[in-house]
């Protein structure tokens, strides 16, 4: 498989603080990938170097093969809140990015309006987000990243500040709309469940600094519904997330030590 996008030894830190060290990492182009690791270990990070936001200090980033320093514009950035500005109509709000790469405002609305029936926003067109339930904002904020004309989107917790029920239906959505545009997309998630439902590979991040993730695949058909989350190599899958991070928080526990008269280690 083609590499969208490479990570290849790369080194990243914050003053004294590392988050990333000889980090790789290959993502298939129209792959979708799932990044789960604790709080603060550094996945917005991983996802503002991807973007160009941040730029690594050793090692490359490449985009479909070739070196790229400046990424800025180079992908889509979903993110966990919409972020839609409450005085555009949907319309409006979606068409920002058209408008942006200057695309007159009448022809920015008018292609907007030929997409919306396929994102279930046909009827809300003039709706703004107040009147919108969280799914739909959420379908309004995809579609904006979309047409930004990009082909790897980023996914920051998209569905965490939905309930239960409508984060599901979400998720099944965004699997849909996925296969539709065959984009390659990474998405930060906290839930195991999540994480393995949408992904062809679940990449936990563990250790400070990341050093090598551990990359797990999964291998369930498409397309998938939730009721997949029954199955038993799900379950497995699931078990071995779950360890993982289980072990990667009784490290980052563990006492500090030092080295003892004898060459050996004690606690500090």
């Amino acid at each position: 498989m083609l590499d969208k996008l490479a990570f290849s030894g790369v080194r990243f830190s914050y003053g004294d603080q590392p988050i990333l060290q000889h980090f790789d990492l290959r993502v298939g182009k129209g792959e979708f990938i799932s990044l789960i690791g604790p709080s603060g270990i550094g996945k917005s990070t991983l996802f503002q170097l991807i973007a160009g936001l941040l730029q690594p200090q050793a090692g490359t980033i490449t985009v479909d093969g070739t070196p790229v320093a400046n990424r800025l514009g180079m992908v889509g950035y979903m993110p966990q809140r919409d972020a839609l500005f409450p005085w555009r109509n949907v319309v409006d709000n979606a068409a920002l990015p058209l408008e942006i790469q200057g695309v007159p405002k009448k022809q920015a609305q008018a292609d907007v309006r030929a997409q919306l029936s396929r994102y279930g926003l046909a009827d809300w067109a003039d709706a703004y987000p107040g009147e919108l339930s969280g799914g739909m904002r959420q379908r309004v904020s995809f579609l904006r990243a979309l047409l930004f004309g990009t082909d790897i989107m980023l996914l920051d917790e998209p569905f965490s500040s939905l309930d239960g029920i409508t984060r599901m239906e979400m998720q099944e959505w965004l699997m849909a709309m996925w296969q539709q545009t065959g984009s390659t997309m990474l998405m930060i998630t906290h839930d195991i469940d999540e994480a393995i439902l949408l992904a062809d590979r679940v990449i936990v991040l563990t250790g400070r600094p990341i050093e090598k993730p551990v990359e797990l695949a999964v291998s369930l058909e498409r397309p998938r519904t939730t009721a997949f989350r029954n199955r038993t190599e799900f379950l497995t899958l699931r078990e071995q997330v779950w360890e993982l991070l289980r072990q990667n928080a009784a490290t980052q526990a563990r006492p500090m030590q030092r080295p003892g008269r004898s060459g050996g280690m004690r606690n500090g």
